[in-house]
């Protein structure tokens, strides 16, 4: 019996399977292949994710491109024209209006702008001689003329835009979207800064995580083939950084053990295992996202990467990198300011060739990343947003300069859920203060987060024995540039 049975067993041995053969009888199995992949994928996407299970409502925008105009901005020579200050030109402004206390010492006569104003576009708003490039696009800008800030000097001013708050140390906007939201690149941070060299007054503390979890900080990349220092590796270094890695995670995590049972918060320490993680992944993302060999020459000139100005150079690839960063994912992305040889957009003196240089540097490639944008499809996902700390006074410092004023200024937003083509609020003849719809950087906050699907209210984090959150007991959704 046990002879028959072997050889019935070698009688009827399985042939060998041809190539042909294996692939058509695993062919399920690629498909079991690909979705471990997928799901491990997910699985990593998932512990990188924000903390919400879901939106608080249907969002317009996945992503945010924030243009930061460091300095001020004069708003009666961009975006706010006012005739009356040609026709009181030279007059003393204290005979006509209140002025502020305290610019006391630094009030002088009124000073019209050395610019005229063109109507563009179907909708006819008039832009400055300063933005021709701009003024191109402003079909597709939601301009606001009636935002406020509470602070008259640059640091405070800054931390407020920024943060929401005037002191330094609170988590910055960037740093909150990516606590709600998450990363949609699991090798790329959500909140990456571009800076073209000019770090704003208040320094780092302007992209800070605060008293969030680390991974939420700002990651700071300059616009070229390097960009960030140490991030390129050699091939054969990469076995002994994974080891390193893996011995770092294990001991890491032995002692985030210990620290559970003992009762504390291990919360920071994980925060730096991922950030360990993630900086290795960057290692290969991070180089190809900054080398734009791959972008067409027509796309190179149409940013100004031709232009002989060299602060147009690194401000338009500054614009190009955050558009390739949002294809990839990346959450939030703020740009600074490029040096022009004088001061940045803070003219107290010499108004009509500092905010020349600034705006020659900045005008162009921001009109050629709306259309950028659009043309991929890609505008309607993301929120634009140009704005500087405060304005500008209408009356003069000095003699051609213009002190700081946050009682009124502009600034503009598009796609991503805005209404193109608008003009929300206004200042009063001259231009100094809000007299409709006066908004403050609360307000610009929350419709920031509420075009990205979150209700400013409900994302909060517990710190200090209270429910903080970047609007603070403040804000309102400004509803006439929603779509």
């Amino acid at each position: 019996m046990m002879t028959r049975s072997l050889h019935h067993c070698r009688r009827y041995r399985p042939r060998p399977l041809s190539r042909r053969d294996l692939l058509r009888q695993i062919s399920c199995g690629f498909g079991g292949v690909a979705a471990a992949a997928l799901l491990h994928r997910d699985a990593a996407c998932a512990a990188s994710a924000g903390v919400l299970p879901a939106l608080h409502h249907p969002a317009k925008a996945t992503s945010v491109i924030f243009l930061y105009m460091d300095g001020g901005v004069s708003q009666v020579d961009s975006f706010d024209p006012k005739p009356r200050l040609e026709q009181d030109a030279g007059k003393d402004p204290k005979g006509l209006f209140k002025v502020d206390a305290t610019q006391f010492n630094n009030v002088g006569s009124l000073l019209p702008s050395p610019w005229k104003f063109q109507r563009y576009g179907q909708s006819g708003i008039p832009v400055s001689d300063l933005f021709p490039h701009i003024g191109s696009v402003v079909d597709e800008l939601a301009i606001i003329r009636s935002m406020t800030s509470e602070f008259p000097e640059h640091t405070n001013a800054n931390y407020f835009l920024h943060t929401g708050s005037g002191l330094q140390g609170r988590p910055s906007m960037g740093a909150w979207t990516t606590y709600g939201l998450g990363s949609e690149n699991d090798d790329l941070p959500g909140y990456m800064v571009i800076n073209g060299g000019l770090i704003p007054p208040g320094g780092l503390d302007n992209f800070t995580n605060g008293f969030l979890p680390a991974t939420y900080q700002g990651s700071i990349v300059k616009p070229n083939a390097i960009g960030l220092a140490n991030v390129q590796r050699k091939e054969k270094s990469a076995p002994h950084q994974l080891a390193k890695l893996d011995l770092a995670r294990r001991l890491d995590r032995g002692f985030t053990e210990r620290l559970a049972a003992a009762g504390s918060a291990p919360d920071a320490l994980e925060s730096a295992i991922a950030n360990q993680e993630l900086a290795y992944r960057m290692q290969t993302e991070v180089p190809t996202l900054l080398d734009i060999a791959d972008e067409t020459t027509v796309t190179k000139r149409a940013y100004g990467l031709e232009s002989d100005y060299q602060p147009m150079q690194i401000f338009g690839t500054e614009c190009l990198l955050a558009r390739r960063m949002v294809e990839r994912g990346v959450r939030f992305v703020e740009l600074t300011c490029p040096k022009v040889g004088g001061d940045r957009w803070d003219q107290h003196g010499n108004l009509k060739a500092g905010h020349e240089n600034n705006a020659r540097a900045v005008d162009q490639p921001i009109a050629a990343l709306i259309r950028d944008l659009r043309a991929r499809g890609l505008l309607d996902s993301t929120l634009v947003v140009w704005s500087g700390e405060f304005g500008r006074t209408p009356f003069a410092q000095g003699k051609d300069g213009r002190d700081h004023n946050p009682q009124g200024f502009s600034l503009w937003m598009a796609g991503g859920g805005v209404k193109g083509g608008v003009i929300v609020g206004a200042t009063d003849d001259y231009g100094y203060r809000v007299v409709e719809k006066k908004f403050m950087i609360h307000d610009l906050h929350a419709t920031m987060l509420h075009l990205l699907g979150l209700d400013h209210e409900r994302i909060t984090y517990r710190f200090s024995g209270r429910d903080m959150r970047l609007t603070d007991v403040h804000g309102h959704v400004i509803r006439d540039v929603l779509a």
